[in-house]
């Protein structure tokens, strides 16, 4: 159970905007030292500028997490300025929507690589390191209940967020059986207000479809929107959950506890081996938030 922040380090990822700004904003309330690492300069330039002003420590890098030599020039970058990292959060995330046979094979790789290789790259350029400290320290991955659930139009997503869940399911277990003194999490939160719907602003050039969304990417697309824009529960509060969760040593992260009936039902369908079950059965509002 790690509950030593004062003084400690805390890597954040996707830290200009949303969860990531609100786990930086907490980690400087409790006197940590913070790496921030984002894709968009200005927005990680003026969470660390906030942050400063109050008299944190903080360190900033603008990071593509899809790039595995970029997180380890970070991480190196990390352990030169701060010797350590207790707490990594791996939380930087995109979106994409649409039927799945017509996503482009762009939209598999963006959305793949920053969801899931992001979360891949910080943890191999930062576990090993922080296991090799000896001292206990937590990892926080961001998925979204779209990682324990099937929303028709996000399949690109729900692909990237289910391995998200299973790969710190894994991570879990691997550190127990290792005896390591870490601990872990993962964040599964509905649709909250991040921005993440205007995730498409920092798209790499590369990764740009040439052609028109279909009718389908528009649908998902204006549903997203809605659902984000009228979320009750705040970035504040989901960073506030997952910091408790932090202290309890608990590794399951659900901000909206009503969506455990859909979770559950997708669980029932697959025990009894029947077809899958709308997954808004219970509540239109499943969906990433992450």
């Amino acid at each position: 159970m790690f509950d030593s922040f004062e003084g400690s380090v805390a890597v954040i990822t996707g830290a200009g905007s949303g969860f990531g700004r609100e786990f930086a904003r907490i980690c400087a309330e409790r006197g940590m030292k913070l790496a921030l690492a984002d894709i968009q300069a200005d927005s990680l330039a003026q969470t660390a500028d906030t942050l400063r002003q109050g008299g944190t420590v903080a360190i900033t890098e603008t990071l593509d997490v899809s790039r595995s030599d970029a997180v380890e020039a970070f991480a190196d970058r990390v352990y030169h300025e701060f010797g350590a990292t207790h707490l990594l959060f791996n939380n930087a995330g995109v979106a994409a929507g649409g039927y799945v046979w017509e996503n482009t094979i762009a939209d598999w790789e963006w959305v793949l690589g920053v969801n899931l290789w992001g979360v891949i790259n910080g943890i191999h350029a930062f576990v090993p390191r922080m296991i090799a400290g000896g001292q206990a320290g937590h990892i926080v991955n961001t998925a979204s209940v779209a990682g324990l659930l099937s929303p028709p139009t996000m399949g690109v997503y729900n692909v990237s967020k289910h391995g998200v869940v299973t790969l710190t399911e894994s991570l879990y277990h691997d550190l127990r059986v290792s005896g390591s003194r870490l601990g872990a999490s993962v964040l599964c939160p509905a649709f909250v207000p991040t921005g993440i719907n205007r995730s498409e602003r920092n798209r790499p050039q590369t990764l740009q479809n040439a052609g028109e969304p279909t009718a389908s990417m528009q649908a998902a697309q204006r549903a997203t929107d809605k659902a984000v824009s009228s979320g009750k529960i705040s970035a504040a509060d989901v960073a506030t959950m997952t910091f408790d969760a932090i202290e309890q040593d608990r590794f399951y992260i659900v901000t909206h506890p009503r969506i455990m009936d859909s979770v559950r039902l997708r669980c029932e369908d697959v025990a009894a081996l029947r077809n899958p079950t709308d997954p808004y059965a219970y509540k239109p509002e499943v969906g990433h938030g992450g």
